[in-house]
């Protein structure tokens, strides 16, 4: 039986990546270092130090994203993914300092399957 339809906000989500990783010795910067360019490389944007997000036409997408980094991780240190429809993704609220900041666009990505 074919999924029922929902809204576009509610099909699309965000997949969030927090991770703690140590940096005390020269391969562990190393170590630390290829796991956020693998991120990088496999379309996760930065959104704060340790925490990165990408864009998912879906969540089967996303799952693909999680397990593909979650396999990357380095042997010390430890990583979270949480997946959020977009619909959730649009009421973060963003303060920088005292002062609330604009939520920033949404990105103009277009993904084929």
């Amino acid at each position: 039986m074919p999924e029922p339809l929902r809204p576009f906000g509610w099909r699309t989500v965000w997949v969030l990546a927090m991770f703690d990783l140590p940096t005390e010795t020269r391969e562990q910067r190393k170590a630390y270092a290829r796991f956020r360019k693998d991120l990088l490389e496999d379309g996760f944007t930065m959104m704060q130090y340790s925490v990165y997000q990408r864009h998912c036409a879906s969540t089967e997408n996303a799952d693909v994203h999680v397990q593909r980094m979650g396999s990357r991780l380095p042997a010390e240190g430890e990583v979270r993914f949480l997946v959020i429809t977009d619909k959730q993704f649009g009421k973060i609220i963003t303060y920088w300092g005292k002062k609330r900041q604009p939520k920033p666009e949404s990105p103009a990505q277009l993904e084929f399957f």
